[in-house]
């Protein structure tokens, strides 16, 4: 009745640490959450006019929406192999039960063997001799009993052993149909960072692209402008009262997140589009998916895709001072929320350019550089 373990467990899934199931059930969510932001943002670009940023920005998300199928491939290969792993101990203390079991049955077949078919069983002379038929009858037929008992448990655990190999079996189908799904979409990912890529370098090279881009970009600053002023004239009985004047917090306001300064506050030539176009905050390089805060106690004014800005969120600090953050990864928050100091606004999405965050601080839409208000400044 002995049966080998492992021989359908992968070499490469020994000796690995079995992830936590709810941890990768609650990746795989951020995933798909992921997907559904990405999949309204191509739903918005529809809707905008053609241009050089709509077709960037078509092209980024769709790479955008590879990057998050790939992932979310990997999670589900990794969710494969943990179960993989989890059935393989199963098995392993399954069988280590029915050895043990066996084992026990044979020590007790041989006693029963020892004692003959009747346990004993012969003329007594005495009333003793009687006395201990009767005890040695009765430990028989507990023995019997017992015997019966573990052989209802080996049956059961060679069942449950039996339905085990056949729920691996039907996993690593499933983890090669994973590790199969994820080289295609791999591929894909490659491809659309190619023509990203491909895309941009000819960028470069058109001037007159290069100056619809720079028009577009001047567009998109006036619109965005035009927006602000919108929330300046909104109804008294709307506005945020901060506890503590905005204005009073120059100098002192914590950086949103952790990360480095990839363009500073003014005029700059864009290294790729080769356009010259002025900077209305700071664009901080850090990690993708990092968390951004609110720099200060505000009132959500904004929360909503926005051209090539990506998911914008806008807060109201009072007296007309607002804080912006661009390029995020998703929208977190909604419009009307307050949030204090520190509060999550969102996370650190991504751009051509790799993982940005868009920051500035604006009064009655005018803009001022963040880094003369910022306790630390980037570097």
């Amino acid at each position: 009745m002995r049966r080998a373990l492992g021989f359908l467990l992968p070499v490469i899934l020994l000796g690995q640490t079995v992830q936590d199931p709810a941890a990768l059930r609650q990746k795989l969510a951020v995933i798909q959450g992921r997907l559904g932001q990405v999949d309204q943002q191509l739903a918005a670009l529809k809707k905008r006019r053609k241009g050089v940023l709509v077709e960037i920005q078509g092209i980024s998300l769709q790479r955008d929406r590879a990057k998050a199928q790939v992932e979310g491939a990997r999670l589900r290969r990794d969710q494969a192999q943990s179960e993989v792993q989890v059935i393989s101990r199963e098995q392993a203390r399954i069988q280590g039960e029915v050895l043990k079991l066996q084992g026990g049955l044979r020590k007790q077949v041989r006693w029963m063997q020892a004692l003959g078919p009747w346990g004993d069983l012969g003329m007594y002379a005495t009333f003793k001799d009687l006395e201990a038929w009767l005890v040695r009858g009765r430990m028989l037929a507990w023995a019997r009993l017992q015997e019966r008992k573990r052989l209802d448990q080996i049956h059961r655990l060679q069942g449950d052993l039996a339905a085990k190999e056949k729920a691996l079996k039907e996993v690593l189908a499933r983890l090669a149909s994973d590790e199969k799904e994820a080289a295609q979409l791999q591929a894909a990912l490659r491809l659309q960072e190619e023509k990203l890529n491909g895309f941009l370098d000819g960028l470069q090279k058109d001037e007159a692209a290069q100056k619809q881009a720079q028009s577009e970009l001047a567009e998109e600053a006036v619109q965005l402008e035009r927006l602000l002023a919108g929330l300046l004239g909104k109804p008294k009985g709307e506005a945020f009262e901060a506890a503590v004047s905005f204005a009073s917090l120059q100098g002192g306001l914590p950086q949103p997140v952790e990360g480095t300064l990839a363009q500073g506050f003014g005029e700059h030539l864009h290294p790729r589009f080769r356009t010259r176009t002025v900077q209305s905050g700071l664009l901080i390089a850090a990690t993708g998916g990092a968390p951004v805060a609110a720099v200060a106690d505000g009132k959500v004014a904004f929360a909503d895709y926005y051209q090539s800005y990506g998911p914008v969120v806008i807060l109201d600090h009072g007296a007309g001072w607002f804080s912006l953050y661009t390029h995020l990864l998703g929208l977190q928050v909604a419009k009307g929320q307050v949030l204090k100091a520190g509060e999550p606004v969102g996370a650190v999405g991504d751009t051509v350019d790799g993982p940005r965050l868009g920051f500035e601080i604006r009064h009655q839409a005018q803009p001022q550089d963040p880094q003369k208000w910022l306790k630390k400044r980037y570097r």
